[in-house]
């Protein structure tokens, strides 16, 4: 089994990725950072590798700037090139500047918040779905998924945060419509609060997080796992699922034992989704 996670040396993505690679799949990560003390925050693609190889998985780390569409294409390349098949693909890759203050009204903040997370968020999903559709087109299966969160429908932190989050549930749905016929599956993933390294490091008060019943990043990694082994996938194509959700329905618990909270339930206000 073959994956491919994008911001991978980190949050959410690094999650999903070591989960994945736990599980018994060949992982590849894309990211900006390459040593730890690179970045302001913990994690890098090498200490991603070293977590994974220290649970007997496999990860390769691959730098990419995903504002650059030469360097993704680049990647998707060499991952064709080295394998017969690619399963699954994640959109996880998101830019929150970290100047960013959630106490602040959107126009006292810069253009760039919206730039930055259209950027590496919603335009940088959207390229890497629009490399990997024709690989997985040619191979007749495939499941591509988008990391959003409950911003897509529910204000989160900033306007910009739930207009990027808002387009990548779109634009799920959008491309399993056209997948379908191909036996493709694309799915959106909405974790709750996520115990990162960014959420540990910042003030809980001022940035109004509720930790209590947190999930780990590999939560979200489960959820793909589950969703990966789910023979009926393409009935799930083109909706929303909470990893909670995921989690009830496959028979998982996090790393603790626990059940999170769980972000909530999309069905709880009018779907964005047409009926089949």
């Amino acid at each position: 089994m073959t994956a491919i996670v994008t911001g991978g040396t980190r949050g959410v993505g690094r999650g999903c990725a070591v989960e994945l690679a736990a599980q018994g799949a060949h992982v590849y990560i894309t990211g900006r950072t390459l040593h730890e003390g690179d970045s302001r925050w913990p994690g890098s693609l090498e200490s991603a590798i070293a977590e994974a190889k220290a649970l007997g998985g496999k990860i390769d780390g691959i730098l990419c700037d995903h504002r650059d569409d030469e360097q993704v294409r680049a990647l998707f390349d060499r991952v064709v090139a080295e394998n017969s098949q690619l399963d699954l693909h994640v959109n996880n890759a998101f830019l929150i500047p970290d100047d960013i203050d959630p106490n602040a009204p959107f126009w006292e903040s810069t253009l760039d918040c919206w730039d930055d997370m259209h950027e590496v968020g919603a335009r940088s999903a959207y390229v890497a779905t629009w490399n990997v559709a024709p690989i997985m087109i040619k191979q007749g299966k495939g499941l591509i998924a988008n990391i959003s969160s409950e911003g897509a429908r529910y204000y989160t932190l900033h306007v910009a945060y739930c207009a990027a989050k808002s387009a990548l549930d779109r634009t799920a749905q959008s491309c399993a419509h056209e997948l379908r016929p191909h036996g493709v599956a694309v799915v959106t993933l909405w974790p709750n609060f996520v115990t990162t390294e960014r959420m540990l490091a910042l003030d809980a008060e001022e940035w109004n997080l509720e930790l209590d019943g947190a999930e780990s990043p590999r939560f979200s990694g489960r959820g793909l796992a589950g969703l990966l082994q789910d023979e009926n996938i393409m009935t799930k194509s083109g909706r929303v699922y909470t990893t909670r959700q995921l989690a009830e329905e496959y028979g998982f618990l996090d790393l603790d034992g626990q059940m999170p909270v769980g972000a909530p339930d999309p069905g709880e206000s009018e779907s964005i989704f047409a009926p089949e």
